[in-house]
């Protein structure tokens, strides 16, 4: 049986969450976009989650668009108490599968509600403003009129917390400065670094770090280099990406995606590896930058 509270726990705004949770973003359609090929299969796999203990789920109602949200809510509707489940506004999907920046005041305040009657909810545990920026990679910029209309909605009762995504240290300073910051999620990974720093200042705010894509940027022989070790300690190279970002700092929660059963008993199975000495040095060789 898995027992995911051996990932640790972290306390999300006032929410007490486990270090592992889920991603819903891969339960829709082929390109986030559409409904799931396996609809039974999808509604299976977040009740296992659940089962299984995971109370932090991440989605957004521009993933489908609306498509994981109202599988979340069959799914699991009514909702345990201790569930957090965190969203994310600031984007919109065109009719050819496209993503469309939406940060205006009024987009940001009909994302919210979007958000709020898909998911059957009359308030939300955790918003993110997923700043669009180089799409995956943050870009510095004023936020202050986007983060104060999540603020202004956050005052109103609709949401319990507020967070970042694709965000740099001087956005979350700025934001820090117009209503609390519980997480900021970036990608990061164990070949993709440039987070090192702000990974750190986070813990010592106490806010969560959420990576995205734990295997995402890796090269062929990086790679190569990940399932070897894997292969030696009779695990996936997910389960070590993700036991490696567990191992990298206590504030990092882990949202790990996937539309299979298996996979989700893999990832979750992360919670019970523990790294020897001798493994971490050999991936902190494949995660640093070739000179």
């Amino acid at each position: 049986m898995i027992d995911i509270s051996k990932s640790g726990s972290w306390t999300l705004g006032d929410r007490p969450v486990h270090r592992i949770g889920y991603g819903a973003m891969q339960l829709a359609g082929p390109g986030v976009f559409g409904p799931p090929k396996d609809r039974a299969t999808a509604l299976a796999v977040l009740r296992e989650a659940i089962e299984s203990g995971v109370n932090h789920i991440d989605t957004s109602d521009f993933y489908g668009p609306h498509v994981t949200n109202q599988l979340i809510r069959e799914a699991l509707s009514p909702y345990p108490d201790n569930l957090t489940i965190v969203t994310k506004v600031g984007a919109t999907r065109g009719d050819d599968a496209s993503w469309l920046p939406a940060m205006k005041p009024a987009e940001l305040q009909k994302g919210v509600h979007d958000n709020l009657r898909n998911l059957g909810v009359d308030v939300i545990d955790v918003v993110n403003l997923r700043l669009m920026g180089d799409i995956h990679a943050p870009k510095e910029g004023s936020i202050e009129r986007e983060f104060t209309a999540l603020a202004e909605l956050q005052q109103k009762g609709l949401i319990r917390h507020l967070g970042l995504s694709n965000a740099t240290l001087a956005q979350v300073h700025e934001a820090q400065r117009i209503a609390p910051v519980v997480c900021v999620q970036n990608q990061y990974n164990l070949v993709q670094r440039q987070d090192d720093a702000l990974v750190d200042e986070l813990a010592g705010l106490g806010i969560a770090y959420v990576p995205f894509f734990p295997l995402g940027g890796f090269s062929p022989l990086q790679s190569d280099r990940l399932a070897a070790v894997a292969k030696h300690l009779d695990e996936t190279p997910m389960q070590v990406a993700l036991a490696w970002l567990l191992h990298r700092s206590p504030n990092i929660l882990l949202i790990p995606g996937t539309s299979s059963l298996s996979h989700l008993r893999q990832n979750l199975a992360a919670a019970d590896i523990v790294l020897p000495h001798e493994v971490l040095d050999e991936l902190e060789v494949i995660g640093a930058k070739a000179h």
